[in-house]
C-alpha cells in the first residue's frame, strides 16, 4: 500500500470525533460529518483493494516457501543416503543444491513473514476505519435530531461551541442526547486504544516467535551440523 494511503486513513482513524461533532454544532450542520464520512468510504475502498492485493502476495510467498522447503528437506534425506553410500561426488553436488534450496526457501520465507505483517497491520486498519465510520453516522443521525431539537426549543446553537457546552443549556431533552452523543464517541475512542494495543502486541508476539524459530534453526545445526 502506498505510503500516502497508509497516512490518510491513520488521519481519519486517529481524528477527533468530538472536534467533528463540535465543528458541525457550531456551523448548525452536519455536512462536515457528511465530508468525513465521504473521506472514510472512499479510502475503505482503496484500503480493501490494496488489502486484497498484498493478501495474495502473501499466499504466493508462502506457497513457494513451502514449496522450496520440502523441497529441501527431501534433498537433505537424499544426501544422507548418498553419504552412507559412499557416492560423495554426488553427496557434494546435491549438497550444493541444498545450499541454494535453503537459502531461497529462508529468502522466501522472510519475505512471507514480512507481507504477512503488513497484510495484518491493513486487516487491523480497516476494522478500525470500518467501526469509526459506523460510529460517526451514528452519531450524524444524532446531532442531526439534536440541532433540529435545539432549534425548535429557541436554544441557540450559533454561539455554541461544543457538546460539554449545549450539555448545560438546562433543557433535560437536550441535555441527555448531548450527552449521549459524548458518551457514545468516549466509548469509541476507548475502543480504538485497546485495538491499537491488540494489534501492537500481536505484531511483537509475530516478531518475537520469528526469532525464536531462527535461534533454535541456529542450535540445531551447530548440534547435528557433523551429522
Amino acid at each position: 500500500m502506498a505510503p500516502s494511503l497508509f497516512e490518510k486513513i491513520n488521519t481519519l482513524i486517529s481524528a477527533n470525533l468530538h472536534g467533528i461533532v463540535d465543528r458541525a454544532l457550531e456551523s448548525n450542520s452536519v455536512q462536515v460529518m457528511d465530508e468525513y464520512i465521504r473521506q472514510v468510504e472512499r479510502n475503505l475502498e482503496a484500503l480493501e483493494d490494496s488489502a486484497a492485493t498484498v493478501g495474495g502476495t502473501v499466499k504466493t510467498l508462502k506457497r513457494k516457501y513451502d514449496e522450496f522447503a520440502a523441497a529441501a528437506e527431501k534433498l537433505d534425506r537424499d544426501i544422507d543416503t548418498l553419504v552412507v553410500k559412499g557416492k560423495m561426488d554426488l553427496a557434494g553436488a546435491a549438497q550444493s543444491e541444498l545450499n541454494t534450496k535453503q537459502q531461497l526457501a529462508q529468502e522466501y520465507y522472510e519475505q512471507w513473514q514480512g507481507q504477512d505483517q503488513q497484510y495484518q497491520k491493513m486487516l487491523d486498519m480497516r476494522l478500525k476505519l470500518e467501526a469509526r465510520l459506523t460510529t460517526i453516522k451514528q452519531e450524524r443521525e444524532h446531532l442531526k435530531a439534536l440541532i433540529e431539537l435545539a432549534e425548535a426549543k429557541k436554544v441557540t446553537t450559533k454561539t455554541i461551541k461544543s457538546l460539554d457546552q449545549l450539555a448545560t443549556s438546562g433543557d433535560d431533552q437536550i441535555d441527555n442526547l448531548a450527552s449521549k452523543i459524548r458518551e457514545n464517541l468516549d466509548r469509541e475512542d476507548a475502543r480504538l486504544d485497546m485495538a491499537t494495543k491488540n494489534i501492537s502486541e500481536q505484531i511483537a508476539d509475530a516478531v518475537g516467535d520469528s526469532e525464536v524459530d531462527r535461534q533454535l534453526e541456529e542450535r540445531r545445526k551447530r548440534l547435528l551440523g557433523n551429522q
